[in-house]
């Protein structure tokens, strides 16, 4: 990297940001959540058309796919965008702000999907300088992790050949890193996400004779305290977990027990070992103090999304593509893996990649101190999104260099 030929990147990127910045309000303004994202799909179509790549709308879900074959044979990189929102109100008060109510583009997929449509005009730019191909992947459903698994399956990794793609690149958006800076590490860097669902089930009864029934709500309030302990006390501080109870259900007046009471959640892990830990341990704790009250309790315990893993000789890649483009000093080791989940560790498992992190603190803000992905506050620096167009651009043209 950092030859004449790529040294153009970032500023023809930057040329580019008021057609990336229009494509991403125009998103933002009309955020759709889940699998069918019928206006995003046709924006992207829209924003792909006239370009020399061979494009196919999904047809299970609304995503599409776009491949640049470049001028020579060579490997195969696929680049990510996810597209979908949240279901929660927009409360920043921009003047572009989520004209759909109860939905907003608040984790950023609206500027993920505006940056790779910027990298595939960069790198259509640059199609006769390229020894391979760019698959460009446009995902539905992050937010509720069903949209990786249905584009693998129906071939997104799999070039015309039958052979499987030789290495994937993504990138989010954040607000807790300066703007325009790069973040990323080798190894394990995101976590596993798994959801806990038990439901704690007894016998009704008045409330004036609680002895008559066998209650179990203080079961399981029992049972949530006791996870916080079995956490802390069965899992190595080393290797990190994060479980958190965040919805306790049951009854239907102030005057009845009920029969059941529910407990739902989720927990984080960052290897297979600990992740078996903590799964052993929920069944072992809500069996056993179920059973201490005469009570019993269903655990269900449903995977969600693997690890974020990234491949070290390929980080390195990356690494050395965005220094090229931003300096050094613009492109940092992260220190130690983040407990988020995110359902491009699908694609990690199967090919060679990274994932990255690309911030976009807003210009007088700190780091860190602002609403971040997730908030209805959430705001990001625009200019950021150059970078990130760049960024794309430049990894593929690492990686496909003849």
């Amino acid at each position: 990297m950092g030859d004449d030929r790529d040294s153009t990147l970032l500023e023809d990127a930057r040329r580019l940001l008021p057609r990336i910045t229009a494509v991403r309000r125009e998103i933002h303004r009309a955020p759709e959540l889940g699998t069918t994202l019928p206006r995003t799909q046709q924006t992207v179509l829209r924003e792909l058309s006239g370009l020399p790549l061979s494009v196919v709308p999904g047809d299970r879900l609304t995503s599409v796919t776009a491949t640049l074959t470049g001028a020579r044979p060579g490997r195969t990189i696929l680049l990510r965008a996810d597209m979908d929102a949240l279901p929660q109100t927009e409360e920043t008060g921009l003047d572009f702000a989520s004209a759909t109510p109860g939905v907003m583009h608040a984790c950023g997929h609206d500027t993920h999907t505006a940056m790779l449509l910027g990298a595939a005009r960069l790198l259509a730019a640059r199609r006769e300088r390229l020894a391979g191909r760019v698959v460009f992947m446009f995902q539905p459903a992050e937010e509720i992790c069903e949209g990786a698994l249905p584009m693998i399956e129906d071939g997104v990794l799999e070039t015309p050949e039958g052979r499987p793609v030789d290495a994937a690149f993504a990138l989010h958006i954040t607000t807790r890193h300066p703007s325009g800076t790069v973040h990323l590490r080798p190894g394990p860097q995101s976590a596993a996400a798994d959801m806990l669902r038990i439901t704690v089930r007894g016998r009704g009864a008045h409330a004036a004779a609680p002895y008559r029934g066998l209650d179990p709500v203080p079961v399981a309030c029992e049972i949530v305290q006791a996870l916080q302990t079995m956490v802390t006390r069965t899992v190595n501080v080393f290797e990190p977990a994060v479980l958190s109870v965040t919805r306790v259900t049951a009854g239907t007046a102030s005057n009845i027990i009920p029969d059941t009471a529910e407990i739902a959640g989720t927990f984080r892990t960052l290897s297979d070992a600990t992740r078996k830990t903590v799964r052993d341990g929920i069944l072992r704790v809500a069996d056993g103090v179920a059973a201490a009250h005469g009570l019993t309790a269903d655990v269900e315990l449903p995977d969600v999304t693997p690890v974020v893993s990234n491949d070290p000789d390929f980080t390195g890649l990356v690494t050395r593509a965005a220094t090229a483009l931003l300096g050094p000093e613009r492109v940092r080791t992260l220190p130690h893996p983040i407990m988020g989940a995110e359902d491009f560790a699908f694609v990690l498992q199967r090919v060679p990649g990274a994932m990255a992190f690309l911030g976009a603190c807003p210009p007088g803000q700190t780091p860190g101190q602002v609403p971040d992905n997730h908030s209805s506050r959430v705001v990001y620096d625009e200019a950021a999104l150059a970078v990130g167009a760049a960024v794309h651009a430049g990894v593929a043209v690492g990686c496909l260099r003849g």
